[in-house]
């Protein structure tokens, strides 16, 4: 019973009923709600669901539809077939996961993959093949600059960074450059001399402006 002209108790519950019904479908079927756009101080916000992403890794366009806390790593790995850049310590400390992104070496597990979408990407499978290696990779194998092989990708892409900024380093400045990587093996040494190596490999590689010929004159007596 009402007082005073109020919400009985009975009112209530007929009106409660009638909106769980709406709300399940059961008068007529669903009722659908057009959600508006989620946005944050002017911000456009996505997620927590999938979303469709676009890559340009190794000069591809690659799509995937991932959720915004998905890392680039983990899409690389488990999304995109790109096993190259290791899963190891997973903190930003150790660089296995190192990949070359906007011509600078980043920690693939420290970036967002929803982030890294329209910047270029280079990962260790856009450097070569098998039958086909790399000057940098072929230098690794022959200093056997790897053993267990977990860090050599990463240790590979950084050295990648620093012949790209800079294709004559010297013996101190490959030591800083690859200074953000750790080989719990301690193949350091092999790692310099492999990066030195690939950098008088890129240099005999240049194309160097050819020699005029001399004219022949006559009686000088070559033939």
């Amino acid at each position: 019973m009402a007082r005073d002209g109020g919400l009985s108790r009975r009112d209530f519950l007929r009106g409660s009923a009638a909106a769980g019904a709406l709300g399940t479908g059961i008068l007529g079927g669903t009722v659908e709600l057009e959600a508006a756009p989620r946005t944050e101080v002017g911000v456009g916000i996505v997620g927590p669901g999938a979303v469709p992403m676009t890559f340009q890794i190794n000069g591809e366009t690659l799509k995937a539809s991932l959720e915004p806390r998905v890392t680039l790593l983990d899409a690389l790995r488990d999304h995109l077939e790109l096993t190259g850049a290791k899963k190891v310590c997973d903190r930003g400390t150790c660089g296995a996961c190192t990949v070359i992104l906007d011509g600078r070496t980043v920690y693939a597990c420290s970036v967002l993959a929803i982030e890294a979408q329209g910047r270029p990407i280079q990962t260790v499978e856009g450097l070569g093949r098998p039958n086909r290696l790399h000057p940098l990779q072929a230098a690794f194998v022959e200093h056997d600059a790897q053993q267990c092989g977990f860090c050599t990708p990463g240790f590979v892409m950084a050295a990648k960074a620093l012949l790209d900024k800079n294709p004559h380093p010297t013996l101190d400045e490959v030591h800083l450059g690859l200074s953000g990587n750790f080989c719990r093996c301690g193949t350091y040494a092999g790692m310099r001399k492999a990066v030195l190596q690939a950098a008088d490999a890129g240099d005999a590689q240049e194309e160097r402006p050819e020699r005029p010929r001399r004219k022949k004159k006559k009686g000088d007596g070559r033939g």
